[in-house]
């Protein structure tokens, strides 16, 4: 007795429940259209490009400028997550010149309906699309959560990552129901899984247990030996992201991006994602479509037997190999992956915006039942009627997804919780006051930031911007008389800063997101998830080369501070990772860099001057005056 998600072929007809075939293959085009229409619509109504994807565009502005894949030019910083996002929006810049902002709008919906239908697509294979009526059951789920409509957009990867996912479902789905998988498929799929921690770090994941399964599987053949194949397959799989790495380590210092350093992506904070978690599974009562469909896929599956697609061989090893290359095992792999992401998510904390990492854990779990059919048997000779349990539980999705689609669950004023999560494009629909801010120059009505850019046109000498308690002006710190450190903007929202600036005023944040310094820093242990480092703008101040007496330095600066910070940035320790980002790339650099890396992600500073003073053993001279 075996399980099976292929269904038979229909033989006979026996009742009025059954729909013709011809019919439901049309319906379920059908169904498989209007969600992804439905995708499309609801994403344009919620168009937008949050802070974070305005931070991507500054990297492509420096990227089509020559400068690099940087955040301020001279200073080697891997600010984006996804590098796969980053190159997509510079090719597509390049290639049509628009403004970079309707570029990565129109990019980031493309990639995200192209992953809806791709989806359905996927499991319309896995339940058979022949004579059954399939209806979008999964997709309606995904498509009523807000947040999913929210990052289809966005600016953000989240597009691509949902994309990438389906992509790998759809190709394993069709690869596990061959019956001789070509050597050309094989390759082209490990290439594809190998993909993985390019488009995202946390889905190297899901990529390597993919290849696992690719290589675990029987091979097809081919005239090498098996083990000769299968270094193939890693070499397919790994060509691009090992050599990404390779060159990742040497150009930036660091073994991933720089964020992952910033957010201390490998710490625990896992009561934080419990909260994050409930904040998006609460609000919308996203466990009872779960449960539902749950329930109804497992209704759906035909048991009975000699249902497998193909003969088991006797031997033991055989027989669990031969399994692997199997529609059920490509399910498995991928809700299994999909309750990975899950963890490590809840793990870290989750984010700061509402849901938005664990849409691509949520599109894991929905993909085998993005499309659900109708119908039900027990048996391979037995004709499929249209089932009632199954209808209901599709009838309960649907209902469900009409009362979840209008939920807000963030309903303070300001749009954020208690906990600091944010329904982030709610909050900067209030704070900016454009229903869509999408242009960089949407921005300029939030606070502070026209402020900014008035302050900068006033001081042409340069300077150092640090933002006040009031949202009209900023304090603006002189460089200091020996040097020509032009503006340097100290803020948290890089991107509307950024992307309202020119390329040759340095914007750096106290998070360390594009600020190394500040990112080797310690997190804050209660703070708020993604903005628990903050490192003192004194030390940009020193960083920067500003003035560092009163009265150019704000009241509340203190100069023995100041002159203990300019100690312990002579910290050997301390300038060697400095160094990585900022010294000359020089090929000996290079290869520095590429052995110390993994030291650079790990280093730590004090942002107490005395205690760093006191740590790399160098002498207070400022307590010595």
């Amino acid at each position: 007795m075996t399980i099976t998600l292929v269904p038979a072929v229909d033989r006979g007809d026996s009742g009025p429940a059954r729909i013709p075939a011809r019919p439901s293959r049309t319906l379920t085009i059908i169904g498989i259209a209007i969600a992804t229409a439905l995708f499309v619509i609801g994403g344009w109504q919620r168009r937008w490009i949050a802070d974070d994807g305005l931070t991507v565009l500054r990297t492509v502005r420096n990227l089509l400028a020559g400068n690099g894949p940087v955040f301020n030019a001279g200073e080697r910083v891997e600010v984006n997550t996804s590098t796969a996002w980053t190159y997509l929006v510079w090719f597509f810049g390049w290639l049509t010149q628009v403004r970079l902002e309707y570029v990565v709008l129109g990019l980031a919906l493309s990639l995200s309906a192209s992953a809806m239908m791709v989806a359905m697509l996927g499991a319309a294979r896995l339940w058979g699309s022949g004579s059954r009526l399939l209806l979008p059951a999964g997709a309606v789920v995904y498509i009523a959560v807000p947040p999913a409509r929210d990052y289809a957009t966005s600016g953000l990867e989240s597009s691509l990552v949902i994309c990438w996912l389906a992509l790998l479902w759809w190709c394993m789905i069709r690869w596990s129901q061959a019956d001789k998988p070509s050597p050309a498929t094989v390759f082209a799929l490990s290439f594809l899984a190998g993909l993985a921690p390019l488009v995202r770090p946390e889905l190297a994941v899901v990529g390597a247990l993919a290849l696992l399964m690719i290589c675990c599987a029987p091979l097809p053949e081919m005239r090498l030996r098996p083990w000769a194949s299968r270094a193939l397959i890693g070499v397919a799989a790994g060509l691009v992201p090992v050599s990404y790495q390779i060159w990742r380590m040497g150009y930036y210092g660091l073994p991933y991006p720089n964020t992952a350093v910033a957010k201390d992506a490998g710490g625990a904070k896992w009561r934080q994602g419990v909260d994050y978690l409930w904040n998006l599974i609460g609000p919308y009562w996203l466990w009872v479509p779960l449960v539902v469909l749950g329930a109804a896929a497992f209704l759906a599956v035909r048991t009975g037997p000699g249902a497998a697609a193909k003969p088991e061989p006797r031997q033991r090893v055989r027989r669990y190999r031969s399994r692997l290359r199997t529609p059920a095992a490509v399910v498995a792999l991928l809700v299994g992956s999909g309750i990975l992401l899950l963890a490590y998510q809840i793990r870290v904390g989750g984010d700061f915006m509402h849901g938005r990492t664990l849409l691509p854990p949520l599109f894991c779990l929905l993909l085998p039942v993005m499309m659900l059919p109708l119908e039900s048997a027990t048996a391979r000779t037995e004709p499929r009627r249209v089932s009632p349990a199954l209808s209901a539980a599709l009838a309960v999705t649907v209902g469900w997804g009409l009362w979840s689609a209008g939920v807000t669950a963030i309903e303070s004023e300001s749009g954020i919780t208690a906990s600091g999560i944010a329904d982030e494009r709610l909050y900067y629909v209030r704070t900016t006051g454009h229903d869509h801010p999408i242009r960089a120059e949407d921005y300029l009505d939030y606070p502070r930031i026209r402020a900014m850019v008035g302050d900068i046109a006033a001081s042409p000498e340069g300077g150092l911007l640090i933002n006040t308690p009031s949202f009209r002006h900023w304090y603006v710190v002189p460089p200091s008389p020996i040097r020509d450190a032009g503006h340097t903007v100290y803020y948290m929202n890089l991107g509307m800063i950024s992307m309202n600036m020119p390329l040759h005023i340095r914007v750096i944040d106290p998070m360390g997101l594009a600020y190394p310094l500040a990112a080797h820093t310690a997190r804050f242990p209660d703070a708020r998830i993604g903005h628990d480092k903050n490192l003192d703008a004194d030390w940009a101040v020193v960083d920067a080369g500003m003035a560092s007496r009163h009265p150019e330095l704000p009241g509340f600066i203190d100069e023995g501070w100041v002159s203990r910070i300019a100690t312990a940035l002579t910290c050997p320790e301390t300038r060697d990772p400095l160094a990585a980002t900022r010294a000359p790339l020089t090929v000996d650099r290079f290869l520095r860099n590429i052995h110390r890396s993994p030291h650079y992600a790990a280093y730590r500073i004090d942002r107490v001057p005395e205690h760093e003073i006191a740590r790399c053993g160098l002498v207070d001279r400022a307590a010595q005056r």
